[in-house]
C-alpha cells in the first residue's frame, strides 16, 4: 500500500469506473486558518448520542497506580495543517510535514497522501445519485482488488450521522505485506467521498490516535446528504 500512495497515476486509473466528484477536512487539532470563511460545512462525522446529564466530578488520580500506554505509540501531533480542495468541496487535517497529491484524470479527482508516522491517506471523490453508502465502498475496495492487487477485507459500515458511516477494515498488498484502516464513507446529495486512512498491520497501534484525528477531521462544504 505504501508504494501504490506515492503513485498516483496508478490511483486514478483505478477508479475509471467512477465518474465526477466533490469534498474537504475539519478540526480536532488542526490549524483552520486556511478553512474558507464563507463555506457551510457539513456535520462532522462524529456520532450523535444521547446528551449526558450527570456532571463530572474531579478526582484524585490514584497515587500508586500506572496507566498501560499502547507500546512505542506515536504523540498526537501538536501542530497539523489543513487541506481544502476548493473545486471538489471537501477538506481535512493533517499532521504537519505530511506530502500529499492531488490528480483528476478522466473526471475522477484522487488525493493521496503520506504522513511522517507512516500513515496514509487516499481520498476518492465522485458523483453517483443512487450508490448508497455500502455500495461506494464496496465499489473503492473492488477496484483496488482489481486494479492494485490489493485485498481489503472491511467490517460493517457504522452510520456516524446522515452524512458518514465509518467501517474497519484490513488489507493485504499484492506484495503480502498487511496493512489495518479506517474506511469513512461520505455521501452529499449526488457527491461521494470514500476515505482510506491506513497503516502497516504492526504500526496501528501506535498510530491509531492520529488515524482518528484525521479521518474525524472530514468535512464536506456543502451540506451533506442531510443538507444540514
Amino acid at each position: 500500500m505504501k508504494k501504490n500512495i506515492l503513485g498516483v497515476g496508478s490511483l486514478a486509473a483505478l477508479l475509471l469506473l467512477l465518474n465526477a466528484c466533490g469534498g474537504a477536512p475539519a478540526t480536532s487539532n488542526a490549524n483552520k486558518a486556511a478553512t474558507p470563511a464563507a463555506a457551510k460545512t457539513s456535520s462532522s462525522p462524529a456520532a450523535k448520542k444521547a446528551e449526558p446529564k450527570t456532571e463530572v466530578k474531579n478526582e484524585a488520580k490514584p497515587a500508586d497506580a500506572k496507566t498501560k500506554n499502547v507500546p512505542n505509540k506515536v504523540a498526537t501531533p501538536k501542530d497539523w495543517v489543513y487541506y481544502y480542495d476548493e473545486a471538489k468541496g471537501y477538506g481535512f487535517s493533517l499532521p504537519e510535514g505530511s506530502k500529499g497529491d492531488s490528480q483528476t484524470e478522466n473526471g475522477v479527482d484522487t488525493f493521496t497522501a503520506f504522513t511522517p508516522s507512516d500513515i496514509g491517506v487516499i481520498v476518492f471523490a465522485w458523483k453517483d445519485k443512487k450508490a448508497s453508502k455500502e455500495d461506494l465502498m464496496d465499489e473503492a475496495i473492488r477496484t483496488m482488488k482489481e486494479d492494485w492487487g490489493e485485498t481489503v477485507t472491511a467490517g460493517k459500515l457504522e452510520g456516524e450521522s446522515d452524512d458518514y458511516a465509518l467501517a474497519e477494515a484490513a488489507s493485504t498488498d499484492a506484495e503480502g505485506k498487511k496493512y489495518k484502516m479506517k474506511i469513512l464513507v461520505g455521501t452529499d446529495v449526488t457527491d461521494n467521498y470514500v476515505m482510506f486512512v491506513y497503516t502497516n498491520e504492526d504500526k496501528y497501534a501506535a498510530n491509531k490516535a492520529i488515524v482518528d484525528e484525521i479521518w474525524g477531521s472530514f468535512e464536506m462544504y456543502s451540506g451533506g446528504a442531510s443538507a444540514n
